[in-house]
This record gives C-alpha cells, sequence and structure tokens, in this order.
C-alpha cells in the first residue's frame, strides 16, 4: 500500500512540476518599440513583455538585443529578468 501512495505523490510531483515549467520561458531579440505608460516592450518578433516596475525602463533602447526570462500570468507575458548588453 506504500509503494502504491509513493506512485501516486510522484506522479502528482511530476505534473505540478511539468505545469510550472509551461509557465516559464526565455526569448532572445532586438527591441522594436517601449511603452513607457503601459510599461510593455515588444521584440522585433511582434511579441510583447510586460516589464515590472522595478526595471529601469529609461536604459532601454529600441535596437538592443536583450535576452528576457518570462512568466506567463493571465494570458500576458511578464518578465521575470532581463539581459542588457555591455
Amino acid at each position: 500500500m506504500r509503494i502504491r501512495y509513493r506512485r501516486i505523490l510522484s506522479g502528482v510531483a511530476a505534473t505540478l512540476l511539468a505545469v510550472g515549467m509551461a509557465f516559464a520561458g526565455q526569448t532572445e531579440g532586438l527591441i522594436k518599440k517601449i511603452d513607457k505608460e503601459s510599461m510593455t516592450l515588444t521584440l522585433d518578433d511582434g511579441k510583447s513583455y510586460k516589464l515590472n516596475a522595478e526595471m529601469d525602463v529609461d536604459s532601454l533602447k529600441p535596437g538592443m538585443v536583450v535576452v528576457i526570462a518570462y512568466d506567463v500570468t493571465d494570458g500576458q507575458n511578464i518578465i521575470t529578468d532581463m539581459e542588457l548588453p555591455e
């Protein structure tokens, strides 16, 4: 009986992990547009990403190459981390 519960718990844990991974992503691209009012940036592929209030929007410029880590929340791509060129 204990083995069965362990298998069930392992299955549940694996499912939760897979679901969590489905909502996170990473991308790289050129900044096409920055909207300071809505705190979003659009990459050259047309996808938009929401900046958080802690990010320095003034340091971002169109044409910059960025690497973005993001989560999908309520259908929006929310930036969790961003790497800028040196």
